[in-house]
């Protein structure tokens, strides 16, 4: 596997779930240094049309306790990644497959080739999001 210096991925992580870990786990294993963006309350609400279950401030406790992770920081729009990976020297940029072919990350695509980062994108993990977990609830 390619060996990256400095990784991001991004995600609201509500209702943690192994789904969240998978992904930070094998983002963590292609790069020495993973930076985690958690959407902020308000920006979730912003393009989810509803608040998150867990407010912002315990779900990011919650990443920075995980081992995979080295550094957490608030993503407040789709355009703060660009932010994060100049801010950060960032080289590589990690995410779920379920937003490969969106129109958000199309966009970004071109943006961050044009920056010189590259994304790979992770399987999502069968049978378990966090939509699943709060329509059971």
């Amino acid at each position: 596997m390619k060996k990256y210096s400095i990784g991001y991925t991004t995600g609201v992580f509500d209702l943690f779930h192994i789904g969240h870990l998978n992904i930070l786990k094998k983002a963590k294993e292609q790069c020495d240094t993973l930076i985690v963006g958690i959407s902020t309350d308000e920006f979730v609400q912003d393009y989810k049309h509803r608040p998150p279950i867990i407010p912002f401030a315990d779900r990011k406790e919650i990443i920075e306790a995980l081992k995979y992770v080295d550094l957490v920081v608030a993503q407040t729009s789709h355009e703060s990644k660009l932010h994060m990976i100049e801010k950060h020297n960032i080289n590589v940029m990690f995410h779920g497959s379920d937003w490969m072919g969106t129109p958000t990350f199309n966009k970004l695509e071109v943006e961050f080739k044009r920056c010189g980062v590259e994304i790979v994108y992770f399987d999502y993990t069968e049978g378990i999001s966090s939509t699943k977990l709060r329509e059971t609830i």
